[in-house]
């Protein structure tokens, strides 16, 4: 595994230890919107399941420790999960061209767009339609708890994330329990699209941008906003740049004199962010939301 040569990582008893890791923030990362599975415990600490493992991970400076983790665990899953080889300073100084820009990523600066498994984002992003952020924890986790496999973490149990298989084979009475209301259908019916084949993380990887959101499209309860958040998040498709009303009130208040429409945010984005539009989105809205702008200047 190749690292930069400003991080050096090491094993501490069973605790993987990274230094001088930059533009990197646990808090920046885990709540700015992106992931669903990831809770605070302390300060600079925090507590996930992604990828089929369980990880603690706590920060302080420069300093990163995953606690109970092999060199093996980091090198094949968190390197990429938290997409420790991009140059997110490189990124930063492009977007700053931009004024706007430019005070947007001192808020954030900490951001990385995790690279998440597929399939979770697909129904995690389902569930997050009209939702807020601690429904939609809870209803994951009561999925993962009644339908994932359990997970042996430093003495506690925990659920992963469950396969398509095993959720396309219920019913939305069998899903109730997770209290996902009229969602449930939508989670079925991509749990049978993936099941049957018809999508598939190799398939939909392997189109070109605008043919994947076409396929994911395809799928009851994906719409525009929710298929461009699978599109970073999930195939990490930076180009992307999902608008809900937000980030439509975000931009609105930068960079138009007033109202528009999502078509329109949508056009300036690609014109000015280009392919690191998904970056800009991250820092625009927890830029916004430090700052607590939430209408337009009209």
């Amino acid at each position: 595994m190749w690292y930069t040569d400003i991080m050096n990582v090491q094993i501490v008893e069973n605790d993987l230890v990274i230094e001088g890791l930059r533009d990197f923030d646990l808090r920046h990362i885990f709540d700015c919107g992106q992931c669903f599975r990831w809770n605070k415990t302390s300060e600079n600490t925090y507590l996930g399941v992604a990828k089929g493992k369980t990880l603690k991970i706590t920060q302080n400076g420069s300093s990163i420790t995953l606690f109970d983790t092999s060199k093996e665990d980091f090198d094949n899953i968190w390197y990429g999960y938290f997409d420790l080889g991009r140059d997110y300073g490189e990124i930063k100084k492009d977007l700053a061209k931009d004024e706007i820009m430019k005070t947007a990523t001192k808020y954030g600066g900490g951001i990385r767009i995790l690279n998440q498994d597929l399939w979770e984002t697909v129904v995690s992003f389902i569930i997050s339609a009209s939702n807020n952020i601690p429904r939609i924890k809870g209803i994951i986790e009561r999925l993962c708890a009644l339908y994932g496999s359990e997970i042996e973490y430093m003495g506690e149990i925990y659920y992963s994330f469950p396969d398509y298989n095993t959720l396309a084979g219920l019913t939305r009475e069998d899903l109730a329990p997770i209290r996902a209301g009229y969602r449930d259908k939508y989670i079925l019916d991509a749990a049978q699209k993936f099941a049957d084949g018809i999508l598939s993380d190799t398939y939909i990887r392997s189109l070109p941008t605008a043919e994947a959101k076409k396929e994911l499209l395809s799928v009851n309860g994906i719409g525009e906003k929710v298929a461009n958040c699978i599109l970073l998040f999930g195939l990490q498709r930076t180009e992307s740049f999902p608008v809900d009303v937000w980030i439509k009130r975000i931009m609105e208040y930068c960079y138009f004199n007033g109202e528009t429409t999502i078509p329109a945010v949508s056009a300036l984005a690609k014109e000015k962010f280009g392919d690191n539009g998904g970056f800009a989105q991250q820092y625009l809205f927890f830029y916004a939301r430090e700052e607590k702008i939430d209408s337009g200047k009209g």
